[in-house]
């Protein structure tokens, strides 16, 4: 497909004289009444039908406006406008107001989300939407006494969940059914689908041709509330892929050479549009694969192009009527035009592309398995290799197991098995059961391997490691989409690289990261040299997918009559107070509670891991706030000055003495700011803890969003050198504060001692974000419009 760089001119596009009337038509968003195509969007979702016929009809509208070829991310996106005829749309500049199909939330951040709804007095959600049960499964043993544990140590999170959706009308994945990215690929992603998510790996969803975006749950509690959902209306990076997959190199190269090319934030604000003649060579999964760890480089979501290889994963996982439609709208909505504009471009030649091990520490730091030996020693990285994972939401398909047992199989066929611990994570109970069938996992257990639970696992810290002590320096390679320090296993000196399934189990066999298995040889056990084959798997199963046991339930037809109840003792979940208005004053003279040097990820503002269980409680998981942080003033962790006595602390307990002493307090970041999760707890706690405003040079999409949420200001230097000029003991005072309007700057001084400086603060709240500021949050906001 041909392809230009789009022109730095964007035409503002406003109302046509011949679209007032179609407006009428296509404002209201009731999904029962879609289309009459009756074909539904799941299985589990009967009554509501695939859009197609309206999305149609309202990208005839934008396409009247705009009168442009349209790229497949405008398609898909701008079809889910909730006024079509009037919404301003400037790639970069506009707030659209979108109308998402669903809402999917995993067990962490659903019981913040749910709290949130409930304090809404609500009913029931307008949109069909689930909770997951995937992240609060320790891994330990193996699969069956794990789960078994997390069901006993989480039964008052569980149930809490399970019957807020009976009563709320909201289905429920109990916890052994798999990890939210790949349920929704297996049941509910179909191509055009718009999705929100309240977790960052959301985009897998578009390995089958949906707009799947991560968010926070005030968002998601907009969207079950039948609230226009709001989105900065994303640029649009091309990706062109030519040549083929092949050998050992796999679809998830591909998203570690864009990581590598674009940075952790270099697709912030974009959405990641694939395209070209490579396309066709790498399966859904595969897509999937790619689409999952856009997250990693900031994207707002990434997308491919419908194709017989969505086809016929649709097929196999029981939907071929979805399939069958698709493809009657796959030139309408589906593809992107002839000659559309990419805000940026980039060409990727799969035929040359060599695989990639990257890392440590960050996800976009790349190195081709040829250089990967040389890259380690030169560096100091441990060369031996601790444990080997493979699995999570990013590789766990059925093609990615059965690719790594042909490599396992190929060294047990000459003696050897792995010389690590070798771990394995599938994506859902439907993937366990089918490999459980068709012998792969037979093969893992004689290579040595251990399966976990279908759950999130070592991925996102809920690993009982017992193999090195906090401190150790030590190597671990995976095949998941994060290595920010500490975040596998709460050790800041591991060192993870993430790599393809297929790089792993191969590291894995020969122990070391100088190791390349397209070049070099092992001994087998009868003193032979030989080469590993290239890995090779059946993309989808011969016998069709093994449903495993049923782990889904429905919510009733009325949940009126449903309790659900929160313990005020319970140290698990804790009900909502809502946040203070804004005074209408300036705010003067705040304390800064730390200067963070260097990368701050949520990981580092709200770690994982252990406190995972308070994700319902916000005093108690506020105790975590910001202990992974870098403090600018000595360069430790969890160690700061408190300015009112003079003493060092916590930081959250630094917060907390503030706070009790009516101490207003901002925090300053360097650039990035809140990359990672989509966790809204990393905005929480801030707020919760007496902070009011959070002031970096530049931040991460979902975090930004987070923190307007629940009213705090996110503010950026006019001048990024302004960072240099705050000190802990500075007073910062944010002024002109009742004329905050969209594109104003605002006006801060910046006092150390006698001194003062004045300087220029950025935000990129609109009016209707202003609203909650002044409100206190966007929940105070939605209250007091209803009343």
């Amino acid at each position: 497909m041909a392809a230009r760089l789009m022109s730095a001119q964007a035409q503002v596009c406003r109302l046509g004289k011949h679209a007032a009337s179609e407006a009428t038509v296509v404002r209201q968003f009731h999904a029962s009444c879609y289309t009459a195509s009756k074909v539904a969007l799941s299985k589990f979702d009967s009554d509501v039908y695939l859009p197609y016929e309206k999305l149609n009809k309202r990208l005839e509208v934008v396409r009247g406006r705009l009168n442009r070829p349209l790229t497949l991310s405008e398609k898909v996106l701008y079809s889910h406008l909730d006024d079509p005829a009037n919404q301003d749309i400037v790639r970069g500049t506009s707030y659209l107001r979108l109308r998402p199909d669903r809402v999917a939330m995993q067990d962490a951040t659903a019981q913040m989300a749910l709290l949130q709804f409930i304090s809404s007095g609500l009913k029931k959600v307008a949109v069909p939407s689930t909770v997951h049960c995937d992240h609060l499964i320790e891994a330990q043993i193996g699969g069956p006494k794990d789960l078994a544990r997390a069901k006993d140590l989480n039964k008052e999170v569980y149930d809490f969940l399970a019957s807020t959706c009976a009563k709320y009308g909201l289905g429920f994945w109990k916890p052994g059914s798999g990890i939210i990215h790949q349920i929704i690929l297996e049941n509910y992603a179909f191509p055009g689908l718009l999705m929100i998510g309240t977790d960052s790996h959301t985009p897998n969803g578009g390995g089958l041709g949906g707009l799947c975006i991560g968010v926070g749950g005030a968002d998601a509690v907009d969207v079950m509330a039948d609230i226009p959902w709001e989105l900065k209306c994303p640029k649009v990076i091309g990706v062109n892929l030519t040549g083929k997959i092949s050998g050992w190199t796999s679809p998830k190269d591909v998203i570690l050479k864009v990581a590598d090319i674009l940075t952790v934030k270099g697709g912030t604000g974009a959405i990641i549009e694939y395209h070209g003649k490579g396309v066709d060579s790498i399966s859904c999964t595969g897509m999937a694969t790619i689409c999952n760890m856009g997250a990693e480089i900031g994207a707002t979501t990434s997308l491919f192009p419908f194709n017989q290889r969505m086809a016929d994963y649709l097929k196999s996982t029981g939907r071929a009527g979805i399939a069958s439609e698709a493809q009657k709208y796959q030139s309408k909505i589906l593809s992107a035009d002839k000659n559309c504009e990419y805000d940026e471009l980039i060409e990727i030649n799969l035929d040359t592309l060599e695989p990639h091990v990257n890392g440590p520490f960050t996800p976009d730091l790349g190195h081709p398995i040829s250089k990967l030996g040389e890259n380690s020693k030169k560096n100091g990285y441990p060369m031996d290799i601790r444990v080997g994972l493979i699995g999570s939401c990013t590789n766990s398909s059925y093609e990615d197991m059965g690719r790594c047992a042909s490599i396992a199989k190929d060294a047990m066929s000459h003696g050897l098995k792995s010389k690590i611990p070798f771990n394995v994570t599938p994506g859902s109970e439907q993937i366990r059961a089918t490999i459980e069938r068709d012998g792969i996992s037979e093969v893992f257990d004689k290579f040595g391997g251990t399966v976990l639970a279908n759950a999130c696992g070592p991925c996102i810290g809920q690993w009982d490691r017992k193999d090195v002590k906090k401190g150790d320096k030590n190597t671990i390679v995976t095949s998941y989409n994060r290595n920010f320090t500490g975040r596998n296993d709460a050790n800041p000196a591991t060192h993870c690289f993430v790599t393809s399934p297929e790089l792993v189990t191969a590291l894995s066999i020969a122990g070391r990261l100088d190791f390349n298995p397209l070049t070099d040889e092992l001994t087998g056990a009868d003193g032979k040299k030989f080469k590993l084959k290239a890995p090779f798997g059946d993309e989808l199963p011969a016998k069709g997918f093994d449903p495993g046991q049923d782990t889904y339930t429905a919510p009733p037809p009325s949940g009126e009559n449903v309790k659900v109840a929160v313990d005020p003792k319970s140290t698990r979940l804790q009900l909502l107070e809502p946040f203070d208005k804004w005074n209408g004053q300036d705010l003067t003279d705040l304390t800064v509670l730390i200067k963070v040097k260097g990368k701050c990820t949520t990981d580092h503002i709200s770690a994982a891991g252990p406190w995972l269980k308070y994700r319902g409680h916000l005093d108690n998981i506020s105790n975590n706030m910001f202990i992974g942080a870098t403090n600018y003033e000595n360069n430790e962790m969890n160690n700061i000055k408190n300015q009112r006595n003079g003493s060092w602390g916590g930081v959250p307990d630094v917060a907390r003495d503030y706070k009790a002493n009516g101490i207003k307090w901002v925090a300053v970041g360097d650039e990035n700011y809140g990359e990672g999760s989509s966790r809204e707890h990393a905005a929480l706690e801030p707020r919760h803890l007496g902070g009011r405003a959070i002031i970096v040079k530049s931040f991460a999409r979902i975090h930004e969003t987070n923190l307007k949420k629940q009213g705090l200001l996110p503010l950026t230097f006019a001048n990024p050198a302004d960072y240099d000029k705050i000190q802990p003991t500075s007073k910062i005072s944010l002024l002109n504060l009742n004329s905050l309007a969209p594109g104003k700057p605002v006006d801060a001084e910046i006092k150390n001692g006698d001194k003062v400086d004045r300087i220029k603060l950025n935000h990129t709240l609109n009016d209707l974000q202003i609203g909650w500021f002044k409100a206190g949050s966007a929940l105070n906001r939605m209250k007091e419009l209803a009343q």
